[in-house]
């Protein structure tokens, strides 16, 4: 056996997860239990918000849909070049 040859040195294989992946699980564990926690003493006061959502959702979504108003360019009906 030369000093080169490492037919009988066999590697060491990781088994299970890396330090990273532990501190991953740990953390989204801590978030459900965090999230449940706040949920639960806060119910609420964040289903009591619910009834505003309608009206806070219509004019966003016509400020962001439509795009405001006045500032229609080429999108509205073509000009007729006919007179009338």
């Amino acid at each position: 056996m030369s000093v080169q040859d490492h037919s009988g040195y066999r590697e060491r294989h990781q088994e299970g997860m890396s330090t990273k992946a532990k501190g991953g699980l740990v953390l989204i564990g801590f978030l459900v239990i965090a999230g449940a926690l706040l949920f639960t003493e806060h119910r609420a006061h964040v289903l009591g918000l619910l009834v505003w959502l309608p009206l806070i959702a219509c004019p966003l979504m016509h400020f962001f849909m439509h795009g405001g108003h006045g500032h229609h360019h080429g999108g509205g009906r073509p000009n007729d070049s006919r007179s009338a």
